[in-house]
């Protein structure tokens, strides 16, 4: 296949991987399309007759040609010369009748055309001079242009109006959520909340429940993943549209599906759209298959997908309040704390940041400040730096009693620890939280480390020891002004 000389390496190369020797002009067009010479560009180009009556024209129709529309972006040059020779390729793929697949890119243009006329055109010269194309272009046989009509979906809506939208684009619309093509129901799925609010709203309900959601509840099963995906994107919107009760009789059995779900990509994008459901159903509807969902990808071996979750935390918890979140995530967050893939680490501290700023400073004090500190103590010295990486994140939500009294005693006994690494880290924590703390503190208790550190044998603690005294002393001549200006 035309796939397979894509990928190759050259004609050899193609050749000795399945022996098909009708691949080998292709292999040298691809070569010569790849080459830097414009000129042998355009001599590749001039020997495609050539290369189709070698191919004969079914393989012509249904390889040469996606081929050349996927691969061939150009200087103008190449480009005309290709539309000079696919100009005389009627008899090439198989007679006039074949002829429509000559032209996968101008029928493709054509549907965005439509959209932009259509916007210009009075009501009564749709019907005939926009509305023709569109349907032709909906059920178009090259999968392009109708995953272009499904892409242009809502933009055409807005375009044709109500009663066009009601008797052509509904059906359509059913059809394109149906269509052979994964690519096609991806881009139809992801369209569906916005088509859905724009439809007209004395018969919005009715279209949805007859029309839509029948497929909507086929997609959810679907075999391609991207198409679950994109529809777990925008189908939380629906709830908002169809009210408190449709949604727990029609929607619920679906998101709750789609949060068991195989593919990761699916139950994120269910997570991370939950605001539009608990706005009217409440999420308390979801929690029971909401947190194995939850642990699930919390705990996935990509590490990316742990991410994705972490960064979702702070609106589930505001939404699932804070006795459900220290019951059922706690957990979780903390073990975050621990992961082996730094990305984790650093996005989880960010989350403990975010967290303080949703339920306070006395839940942290009580909830999440002691465990953290008590990270100082781990036996691999990675946790224990993200203890000093957590403390200066949580000094900037936490108050000042909670910073001088919880955590700089932890930070100040860190200074001695065996690992170089730790002992750079907690001088630029007592960089960042000496601001917060009292000048008789830091004179007594902060600078004495200080300068303890700025002896270390190790070149990267002095360095960051000697920025904190400095940056201590510039501290000190702040006061000094501050308190000069009170005298005053």
């Amino acid at each position: 296949s035309l796939n397979a000389a894509v990928q190759g390496e050259g004609p050899c190369g193609l050749l000795g991987a399945d022996g098909d020797d009708s691949l080998y002009p292709i292999a040298v067009l691809i070569d010569e399309l790849r080459n830097e010479d414009v000129q042998l560009r355009l001599n590749s180009i001039k020997k495609l007759s050539t290369i189709a009556l070698a191919l004969g024209v079914e393989r012509t129709r249904t390889e040469l040609l996606p081929f050349l529309t996927d691969t061939i972006y150009d200087e103008d040059e190449v480009l005309l010369a290709l539309a000079e020779q696919l100009g005389n390729f009627t008899m090439l793929v198989g007679g006039p009748e074949y002829v429509h697949c000559l032209l996968d890119s101008v029928r493709l243009l054509a549907v965005e055309a439509c959209v932009s006329i259509a916007t210009l055109l009075p009501q009564e010269d749709l019907e005939t001079l926009v509305m023709p194309t569109l349907r032709q272009a909906a059920e178009d046989k090259s999968w392009r242009v109708r995953y272009m009509v499904a892409d242009k979906f809502s933009e055409l809506q807005k375009a044709v109006g109500p009663e066009i939208t009601k008797n052509d684009l509904v059906p359509a619309f059913q059809n394109l959520l149906k269509d052979c093509e994964a690519e096609v129901r991806a881009a139809a799925a992801n369209k569906v909340k916005e088509f859905c609010e724009n439809l007209p709203e004395d018969n919005r309900e009715q279209i949805i429940m007859t029309h839509i959601l029948p497929c909507v509840k086929e997609l959810v099963s679907d075999t391609n993943q991207h198409v679950k995906s994109a529809l777990a994107s925008v189908i939380m919107g629906l709830s908002t549209i169809l009210g408190k009760d449709n949604t727990i009789e029609h929607l619920l059995p679906l998101f709750l599906a789609q949060l068991k779900d195989e593919c990761p990509e699916v139950r994120l994008n269910i997570i991370s759209n939950l605001d539009c459901v608990n706005e009217v159903i409440g999420i308390r509807q979801l929690s029971q298959s909401l947190l194995p969902a939850i642990v699930e990808l919390a705990e996935d071996a990509k590490w990316r997908v742990r991410l994705a979750i972490i960064e979702y935390m702070p609106l589930l918890a505001g939404q699932l309040g804070v006795e459900f979140f220290d019951e059922k995530l706690n957990t979780l967050c903390m073990a975050w704390l621990i992961d082996h893939v730094y990305a984790i680490r650093e996005a989880a501290t960010c989350n403990l940041m975010k967290l303080v700023d949703k339920f306070g400073t006395e839940w942290a004090q009580n909830t999440i400040v002691p465990k953290v500190l008590g990270m100082a103590n781990d036996p691999n010295y990675l946790h224990r730096m993200t203890t000093l990486f957590c403390i200066n994140a949580l000094s900037e939500t936490c108050g000042d009693e909670i910073i001088t009294k919880q955590m700089l005693p932890v930070v100040l006994k860190m200074s001695n620890d065996q690992v170089a690494n730790v002992r750079f880290n907690v001088a630029k924590s007592l960089q960042k939280i000496g601001p917060k703390i009292e000048k008789g503190v830091l004179q007594a208790e902060v600078k004495p480390v200080l300068e303890k550190l700025a002896t270390d044998q190790d070149m990267d603690v002095k360095y960051f020891a000697q920025e904190a005294l400095s940056g201590e002393k510039k501290l000190f001549h702040r006061w000094i002004q501050i308190l000069n200006a009170d005298d005053k």
